[in-house]
C-alpha cells in the first residue's frame, strides 16, 4: 500500500599512476566519444544512486544517476513489463543494451578497474539507448533467450538526429545451462546497426597533427560472447572462478571529411569523401575468488 524503492548509493574512488600522454588513442579506430577519461593520480569517479521498485502488478521501474562534481548523468531510466506471461518482457526508456556480455555492466560492477579496450574502441564504455527492447525466454531447461531493441541511436558508434523513426537496432541471442552442480555457461551472439551523421571525432593525421574528422554513414556491429563459471556445488560466496571472452567485428561505410588543418602544418585539406572500414578484436579475463571477499 506504500512506495518503499530499493536505493542504494555507489561510491567510487582511484589512484591511477599514468603516464602524462593528452589524448590516449587506440589506434586504428575513430575515437569513441563517451569513454569516461582516467584522470591521474587520486579521484573521485562517478557516484551512482540507484533506486528500484515493483510499480504495481504489471511494471518495474529502475533509475540509475550518476554523479561527478558538476555534471548529473541519467545513466538509465526504464520501465520493465512483469505480467505480459509466455517469457516475454517489455522494456521501455533508457536502457543499456543486452548486446553481449559486459555491455550491461557498470563500472562498479566490472572485474577489473578500467573496461577492456574492445569496448573502449566500439562504444567508449558501454552502449546504451533510448527506446524499447522486447525479450523472450524459452520455458525449456536450456536456457535460451532472444531479444531486439529500437532505439533513438544518439550514442557512439551512431548520433543524435533530428528524424522520426529508429536511428538503431539491435538483436541478440544467448543460450546457457548448468554442467552438474559446479559449472554454468552462457554463449550468444548480437548485432548492432547504427546511423551516424557528421559523428565527430578527432586523431592525428599522417604529420602527426591534430586532425578532425566528421563521419556520416551506417555502422554495424557484431559481437559472439562466452562465459563459464565455476562454483563449489554452486555456492559462489567463498570460493569461484568465471572466464568471459568476446570477439567483436565492426564495419562502417560512408563518407567521411578530414578538416582543413594544413594552416597548422597537417595533411587535411578539407576533402570529403568515400569512407569504409573494417575492424576486429576480442578480449579474454578471468578471475578467480579463492577465499571469501
Amino acid at each position: 500500500s506504500s512506495f518503499n524503492p530499493d536505493i542504494s548509493l555507489i561510491l567510487q574512488g582511484r589512484y591511477a599512476q599514468l603516464d602524462d600522454i593528452e589524448h590516449r588513442a587506440i589506434s586504428g579506430f575513430l575515437p569513441a566519444g563517451n569513454d569516461h577519461a582516467l584522470p591521474r593520480g587520486f579521484s573521485l569517479d562517478h557516484t551512482e544512486l540507484v533506486m528500484s521498485a515493483s510499480v504495481d502488478p504489471y511494471f518495474n521501474g529502475y533509475f540509475n544517476l550518476a554523479l561527478l562534481d558538476d555534471e548529473v548523468e541519467i545513466e538509465e531510466a526504464w520501465f520493465q513489463t512483469t505480467a505480459l506471461g509466455n517469457g516475454l518482457s517489455l522494456k521501455g526508456g533508457r536502457f543499456l543494451s543486452g548486446l553481449g556480455y559486459q555491455n550491461t555492466q557498470h563500472p562498479h560492477a566490472w572485474d577489473f578497474t578500467d573496461n577492456n579496450l574492445m569496448y573502449r574502441a566500439l562504444f567508449g564504455e558501454a552502449y546504451g539507448n533510448d527506446g524499447v527492447q522486447l525479450k523472450w525466454v524459452a520455458p525449456t531447461d536450456l536456457f535460451i533467450e532472444f531479444g531486439l531493441e529500437a532505439g533513438r541511436g544518439a550514442n557512439y558508434p551512431g548520433t543524435d538526429r533530428n528524424e522520426n523513426g529508429a536511428g538503431s537496432t539491435a538483436l541478440f541471442g544467448h543460450l546457457g545451462g548448468d554442467v552438474g552442480f559446479s559449472h554454468s555457461w552462457r554463449a550468444g551472439l548480437s548485432y548492432l546497426q547504427a546511423k551516424a551523421s557528421e559523428r565527430e571525432g578527432e586523431l592525428e593525421d599522417f604529420n602527426d597533427v591534430a586532425a578532425e574528422t566528421l563521419f556520416s554513414g551506417k555502422s554495424k556491429s557484431w559481437v559472439a560472447d562466452f562465459v563459464w563459471k565455476w562454483a563449489p556445488d554452486g555456492n559462489a560466496s567463498e570460493r569461484n572462478v568465471k572466464f568471459a571472452t568476446e570477439y567483436f567485428r565492426r564495419s562502417e561505410r560512408g563518407s567521411l571529411l578530414c578538416a582543413d588543418n594544413t594552416g597548422d602544418g597537417g595533411a587535411c585539406d578539407g576533402t570529403e569523401d568515400a569512407y569504409r572500414a573494417r575492424q576486429s578484436g576480442f578480449y579474454a579475463q578471468g578471475v578467480y575468488q579463492f577465499v571469501p571477499r
